[in-house]
Parts: structure tokens; C-alpha cells; sequence
């Protein structure tokens, strides 16, 4: 079941039902260049309120405390209160940097995120994590906090690149694979462009929330959500700094496929789910073969799962369903990243 405050429709009538039944001093939206330009119009067609924008550069590589300096100085600046509001609108990196920018001025202001991409719809728009990355290190520094409200309007989506709106596709597929594999043999069988986003969405919101409604904290349940995580990350920050490096969905996806691999070195799912699992995620995205498989290694060391440098994943037990806190060795890790290199030629 969704949660009251998540609010899936039309985005600017609902912000400003929102904003007219509260009285706030200030109102503040924090956007990117991007959602700045294609986005930001669209909610404020018909406002009633006055406001300020805060901008910031797009890119995970933004994602740090440098642009929380330079968002908490603009709101000092701008003289907010603690009856202030803060709207993030955009993808995942402002509504979590906006969150935690929110969560940490004067202790905590009133906000709420309007997630733009497909990837923040399904994802960052439910459980309250916040956070940026430090010294490379993705969402290191951070809080738990569910934003005063969550508006989902899936007309965002219509300005993605294809390649985003795939990126976001990968915590749908992991939806799927963990709770639901009627829903995954529905959508291995679409072609892509029949895909129903709003049906796609509501979905997974609902799977996630189900989830987090039982654990918000992460303490048992909550980590099989993490499915892909594990080497996904580790891949997406050995790549971050270089020419070819991958969008966060690109890299979860290539973790799911050696996550499924250990799954099935660990006797939880069969060959056949391997198969299904490693041909449909190679059919949606292309993908290139992966280096550095000691860094990439090395960098899994760094997962906040992990207990006295025992590496814990969450793997599949068959589709449809999930265990957490495995422990997986590193040289298991690299013959699953063997077995995607192998599969990426054929």
C-alpha cells in the first residue's frame, strides 16, 4: 500500500493543494540544469506563491558536500526560516541532496521531492534515504528522513533520454526479481515500447513500500532491496572517474546479472532463472565488457552492509523472491564478473 504522503497525478495541482493548506515563510525549489529547463515550467504554470530556485549542477559526480555548502549558503542567504519549505524537483542526486540540505538547515526544515526521472520515481521516492557521496564514495554521509510529502507525475518522463529512462528501468527489473515474478514474466515478454509507465510505477512504489513499511531502519527485510547493490556500486564508482563511465541503473544491472550468478553458485535459483534473468537484462541494455575487476573488488569492501570486512550481499532465492546478509567471497565476485564479460560476447 502507498503511503498517504506520496502523491502520484497531476504534479502542479498538487503542490499547490499542498502549499495552500500550510503557511510557510519562504518557499525554495532546488533543480538542476536540466529539470530547471524541461520541468520547473510545468509545475509552476499556474502558481499562486512566491518562490525562489537554487540550481546546481547535474551529475552524480555533484553529489557532495560541495553543493551542500553551496545550497545551506543560498538558503542562509535568502534568509530561511524554520517555517520554511525546500521542493526538490529533479532526479535522484537533488532529491537526496535536497533532502539532506532540508534535514540538516536549523536542524530540519519541511520539504518535499518531486522526482523527475523513472529512476527516482521508483526508487528515491520511497523510504527516506538521504545522502551524498564522499571521498568516492557513493551515499557514505547521510540520514534517514521521509520528505513532508512525495509528488510522482509520471508526464517527467516524456523528457528522458532513452538511455535514462533504461537506467531507471533497472530498479524496476529488481522489483520484479525480488517480489514478484509474475510481473517480471510480464514485462520480459513487452516489447519496449509498449511498456505502461504509470502501471510500471505504481507498481514498484508499491513493492517498496510494502517492504520499508516493515523495516524502515534497514535492520532485516529492507535489505533485499539492495539486490544488484552490492557489485553495482562497486562498479559504478571504479567507473566514475573515467571516460566510459556508467549511469547508475547501467551499473545495477550488470551487478544483478553477477548477483544471479552467485545466487545460483549458492544453489539458491536454478540455471534456467540465471538464463532468463542474464538474457533479458542483455537484450534491454548495451552494455560493454568491464576492467579493473580488482578495484572493482576492492570497492565492495566499501558497501555499509558489510560486517568486519565480510562482504554481505542480498541473493535471489528463485524470481520472485530474496534472502539478505550472505556472505560472498571475493573470488566468487570475480567469476560472476568472468561470467558477464563471457555473456556480454555471445
Amino acid at each position: 500500500m502507498i503511503p498517504n504522503h506520496i502523491k502520484i497525478g497531476n504534479a502542479g495541482k498538487i503542490l499547490s493543494q499542498y502549499i495552500s493548506k500550510n503557511n510557510f515563510s519562504k518557499i525554495g525549489f532546488l533543480a538542476d540544469n536540466n529539470s530547471t529547463k524541461y520541468c520547473l515550467n510545468r509545475i509552476l504554470e499556474n502558481h499562486d506563491f512566491d518562490y525562489h530556485t537554487i540550481t546546481i549542477e547535474e551529475g552524480e559526480e555533484n553529489k557532495n558536500l560541495s553543493s551542500c555548502e553551496k545550497v545551506w549558503k543560498e538558503l542562509i542567504d535568502l534568509k530561511f526560516d524554520r517555517n520554511s519549505l525546500l521542493i526538490n524537483i529533479g532526479g535522484g542526486v537533488i532529491c537526496d541532496l535536497g533532502g539532506f540540505v532540508a534535514s540538516t538547515y536549523m536542524r530540519g526544515i519541511d520539504f518535499i521531492n518531486i522526482p523527475t526521472t523513472l529512476l527516482s520515481q521508483v526508487d528515491a521516492s520511497v523510504g527516506g534515504k538521504l545522502g551524498v557521496d564522499f571521498q568516492n564514495l557513493k551515499n557514505i554521509i547521510g540520514i534517514f528522513r521521509e520528505p513532508n510529502c512525495v509528488i510522482v507525475d509520471t508526464i517527467f518522463l516524456e523528457s528522458l533520454s532513452k538511455r535514462e529512462l533504461r537506467s531507471g528501468f533497472a530498479e524496476v527489473i529488481k522489483h520484479c526479481l525480488i517480489r514478484d515474478k509474475v510481473m517480471f514474466d510480464k514485462i520480459s515478454k513487452n516489447d519496449w515500447d509498449d511498456n505502461d509507465w504509470d502501471e510500471i510505477v505504481q507498481h514498484s512504489i508499491n513493492i517498496k513500500s510494502e517492504v520499508i513499511s516493515n523495516d524502515l531502519k534497514e535492520s532485516g527485510l529492507r535489505k533485499i532491496l539492495n539486490f544488484g547493490h552490492t557489485i553495482g556500486h562497486a562498479i559504478e564508482t571504479t567507473y566514475l572517474d573515467k571516460k566510459n563511465k556508467f549511469l547508475h541503473g547501467e551499473a545495477i544491472v550488470i551487478g544483478m546479472i553477477c548477483e544471479s550468478f552467485i545466487s545460483y553458485q549458492h544453489k539458491k535459483i536454478d540455471k534456467d532463472d540465471l538464463e532468463k534473468i542474464t538474457k533479458y537484462i542483455l537484450k534491454v541494455y548495451d552494455l560493454p565488457k568491464l576492467d579493473f575487476f580488482d578495484t572493482i573488488i576492492k570497492n565492495t569492501y566499501h558497501d555499509k552492509k558489510n560486517i568486519s570486512q565480510h562482504i554481505r550481499s542480498s541473493l535471489l532465492e528463485g524470481i520472485g523472491s530474496c534472502d539478505y546478509d550472505i556472505t560472498i567471497e571475493p573470488d566468487l565476485i570475480n567469476e560472476s564478473l568472468e561470467y558477464y564479460n563471457q555473456r556480454c560476447d555471445e
